[in-house]
């Protein structure tokens, strides 16, 4: 998983981990925001903890997830009109950036262009005296890699290095994946420190205790030799890899 992690009145902020895959912590500074490491032990955590932060009127959030099941949900196309509409929800003042775009396209006759909605964006995340921006994008390993110059993965990866160039003091970011080739390479030059949970003894508990389970309840298994349920077990907990 790579993880844009943060801390913020004191209090820390663990990164996202969206199901099983997301193995590796990557920690990015930016700027005035100094990084902290920790580990995440269930995907809502983080959004529960906003969410609740949200509810205060102490933060704003927008959350994304790619979804190789459903193509309205695998590029840059579809990240970047859900960001800006879910933070314009929460704010008059992003409001206000999202409906002058709107005017100046003749109140949605016409679409705007990627580039017009990521300074959009940025004009939202970069308002100055305005409390802190969560933007969460889980899963971008599910971001297709398989066609275009540049493909839909590169294009948010570009978005993810713009956005920590841009070192707003309130923004927040978490971005998270499988530790993919091309997904390091760009974010390695960004990160300050690197994690791989499936390292820890937490996680590999975690899959042990899950195959467990698995095995124990279902009923075909059941009815297997002790010997062989432990056999199972042990080697799909060993050969998972932390995955």
């Amino acid at each position: 998983m790579f993880s844009l992690h943060f801390q913020r009145d004191g209090r820390l902020y663990p990164p996202l981990v969206a199901g099983s895959g997301k193995s590796v912590l990557w920690f990015v500074p930016i700027k005035h925001c100094q990084p902290y490491a920790t580990y995440a032990r269930v995907s809502s955590t983080i959004i529960q903890d906003v969410i609740t932060l949200r509810a205060d009127g102490l933060v704003s959030m927008a959350y994304f997830y790619f979804d190789f099941r459903d193509i309205y949900k695998q590029n840059r196309r579809d990240l970047l009109p859900s960001l800006v509409t879910q933070l314009s929800d929460q704010s008059y003042r992003h409001c206000d950036i999202l409906n002058d775009l709107y005017l100046k396209h003749g109140s949605g006759a016409q679409k705007p262009s990627d580039d017009e909605l990521i300074q959009c964006l940025k004009d939202m995340v970069t308002l100055p005296d305005q409390q802190p921006v969560y933007l969460i994008i889980d899963a971008l390993d599910e971001c297709p890699d398989t066609s275009g110059m540049p493909s839909p993965r590169e294009q948010v990866l570009d978005l993810v290095k713009e956005l920590v160039e841009l070192s707003s003091p309130n923004l927040r970011l978490c971005v998270t994946s499988r530790p993919e080739v091309d997904i390091r390479r760009a974010l390695e030059p960004l990160t300050s420190l690197r994690v791989s949970l499936h390292e820890q003894s937490g996680q590999k508990q975690d899959i042990v205790d899950y195959v467990t389970s698995v095995v124990r309840s279902d009923a075909k298994m059941r009815r297997w030799r002790d010997e062989d349920k432990n056999l199972v077990i042990k080697t799909l907990s060993e050969r998972a890899d932390g995955m």
